[in-house]
């Protein structure tokens, strides 16, 4: 079964401000209360595809395009806890889009993933994916 995750935010920052805040994968200290840990694994750079990093010490994740002049990224999860542990979950790639809006840039985060427990998958991710928008609107809002 095909599952999607869906979040979104509006920042009142330009959206190069945006972009240049989350655009090296290995970097995420713009949401510290979600993130504890970045590490990162292989010789890539966090601009470079192919780019890993482990989150937390538990979401294993690969960068798998970006596009800056698109203002997105994609990436897989290749391994995590629970029910994104690679043996609940095929093919989980997440997309991170930024649009310019009249309040200064919208965010979209979502992914789409292949489980037999898609809608535990969404009660999982979901969460989390907000809680980083809300990360990085308060970083942004605080610079």
């Amino acid at each position: 079964m095909m599952g999607t995750c869906y979040n979104k935010i509006e920042i009142k920052s330009p959206i190069k401000t945006v972009w240049k805040t989350i655009c090296d994968f290995h970097d995420m200290s713009w949401a510290p209360q979600v993130i504890t840990s970045v590490a990162k694994v292989g010789d890539k750079n966090g601009d470079e595809v192919g780019a890993k990093r482990v989150l937390n010490e538990l979401f294993h994740e690969t960068l798998l395009s970006l596009d800056a002049d698109a203002f997105t990224f994609s990436y897989s999860i290749d391994d995590g806890p629970g029910p994104v542990s690679s043996s609940a979950v095929n093919n989980y790639v997440g997309v991170v889009k930024l649009t310019e809006s009249e309040q200064g840039t919208q965010v979209e985060w979502s992914s789409t993933y292949e489980s037999e427990n898609e809608n535990e998958v969404a009660d999982f991710c979901n969460p989390i994916y907000g809680a980083l928008l809300a990360g990085l609107k308060d970083t942004l809002s605080s610079s």
